[in-house]
């Protein structure tokens, strides 16, 4: 295991590793202040997607790539969302989706597989059927990302979703470290998703009296 882990990382420079490493970091660190429902979840978010973007590029990843590109737009627009007017937690109150929001979502997910598609088709990009597996979890890491901006419950959902498929798929793509930081990401979705619910439901119970 420690030597399909490490094996990835023979040819790599110091460089590309100190960066992965650093989004790794950075990644985890963003997960854990979503769960809190602190602010910083976008600027530490926001070192990872850009650094991730160059990352992914190179390995020639376009899929995970544009993924990362969107996050690190819906992180500024996110940061601005939450504070805007005061602190995030005084304007922006937990929420569960509507009817809108989840078709929304759906059109959110299919549009996102068929730009993804596009993508590689037009690029001339071999599509192999790890790249359909890309392109699923794509459209549902975009959905998550702008629940997350809306301060969705269901972000947290579609996030696990989303782990759960991609720590095998990077793990197969050689990615070793980053598969285990979505194995982290995974446990920790879970958590967010516990400590939200019990926020909503505080909310909701307090709204009753």
């Amino acid at each position: 295991m420690v030597d399909f882990f490490w094996d990835s990382y023979k040819n790599a420079s110091t460089g590309h590793i100190f960066l992965e490493f650093l989004v790794f970091v950075c990644g985890i660190l963003s997960v854990w202040f979503a769960k809190k429902e602190n602010v910083l979840v976008y600027p530490v978010g926001l070192i990872a997607t850009v650094i991730s973007v160059y990352l992914l590029y190179f390995a020639g990843y376009i899929g995970d790539m544009i993924i990362n590109a969107y996050f690190s737009i819906m992180s500024i627009y996110g940061w601005y969302y939450w504070v805007k007017g005061g602190t995030a937690n005084d304007n922006l109150p937990i929420t569960r989706t509507n009817l809108n929001e989840k078709i929304i979502g759906i059109l959110l997910f299919m549009i996102t597989f068929f730009v993804v598609l596009g993508v590689y088709k037009y690029f001339d990009y071999t599509i192999h059927p790890d790249n359909y597996v890309d392109m699923i979890s794509s459209g549902i890491f975009f959905t998550g990302m702008w629940y997350m901006a809306k301060k969705k419950i269901e972000n947290w959902t579609l996030w696990i979703i989303g782990d759960m498929i991609v720590v095998p798929l990077y793990a197969y793509r050689g990615l070793g470290m980053l598969s285990l930081q979505y194995l982290i990401f995974t446990i920790l979705a879970v958590f967010g998703y516990l400590e939200w619910k019990k926020i909503l439901k505080n909310q909701e119970v307090q709204s009753n009296l």
